[in-house]
């Protein structure tokens, strides 16, 4: 029996996939995709063969990682539901509740409803995770710590912020590479380069994050030690101020937060 069996191998199943294979091992992975494109993917990568179908895995699997997008879930529940005994299902499906989960399975099964990143496939991922209120034993939860884990770092949420942590985090890392782009093409409009506009841009969000996280000061603080006064920084600032940035991210979550609560099953 293998520890994690993971319905889909897209972009997201492909990386916690990853990060398991890493820590966990190839004899703890199963996988199954109506892709065989994916499939061949995932063969070529790990050496390991897709099952025949979601039930063969779900049946050899204790811990079953929902990867498919919130439209195919019903369909995929359905399915398995029928071999589901004492797995533990893991859902990083957008919008979906576990309660809505547990529902179309047929009994209250343990769920950990999950929202990664794609930075998770450089094992550079944040994530939110919400329990079920059912008793997880010490084991299983530590299984679960290695899991999320193993593809960056994650926190607890109640179930009733999970919408919010996906426009925090799930949804978010387009934004970043939107401004990346945006800030490369200004300066490459100056003359520089595009490849090292690129890496300019890129490694000074990089390291601003990685300010913001190590050092522990307010991101407001941080700016400030930035912006010497009637210096080039503040001018910026100023522009992007005027030209309504903070705004345009407070709509974007906005916009985000609507959508994942269309998502709901």
């Amino acid at each position: 029996m293998a520890l994690f069996g993971f319905i889909g191998a897209g972009n997201m199943g492909f990386a916690l996939m990853k990060a398991c294979y890493n820590t966990f091992g190839k004899n703890e992975i199963a996988y199954y995709d109506t892709s065989a494109e994916k499939c061949s993917q995932v063969l070529k990568q790990f050496d390991i063969p897709a099952e025949d179908n979601n039930v063969s895995l779900v049946k050899k699997c204790r811990f079953i990682v929902l990867a498919v997008k919130p439209q195919f879930l019903p369909g995929v529940l359905e399915e398995i539901k029928g071999s589901v005994t004492d797995q533990i299902i893991i859902s990083i499906a957008a919008g979906v509740s576990i309660k809505s989960i547990q529902s179309r399975i047929g009994f209250p099964v343990k769920v950990v409803r999950a929202m990664p990143n794609t930075p998770a496939l450089i094992f550079k991922g944040v994530t939110g995770i919400c329990y079920s209120t059912d008793s997880f034993t010490d084991e299983e939860k530590d299984i679960i710590d290695r899991f999320f884990n193993s593809f960056g770092r994650y926190e607890v949420f109640d179930e009733a912020l999970m919408n919010a942590v996906t426009c925090a985090s799930g949804s978010s890392p387009a934004y970043v590479y939107i401004f990346i782009e945006a800030l490369a093409d200004s300066v490459v409009a100056l003359g520089i380069p595009r490849d090292k506009a690129y890496v300019l841009a890129a490694q000074t969000v990089l390291g601003a994050a990685a300010m913001v996280l190590e050092t522990g000061e307010h991101p407001a603080a941080l700016k400030d030690k930035v912006c010497s006064p009637g210096g080039t920084t503040i001018a910026g600032v100023k522009a992007l101020e005027e030209h309504g940035f903070r705004n345009a991210i407070m709509k974007a979550t906005e916009a985000c937060l609507r959508r994942s609560e269309e998502l709901k099953l």
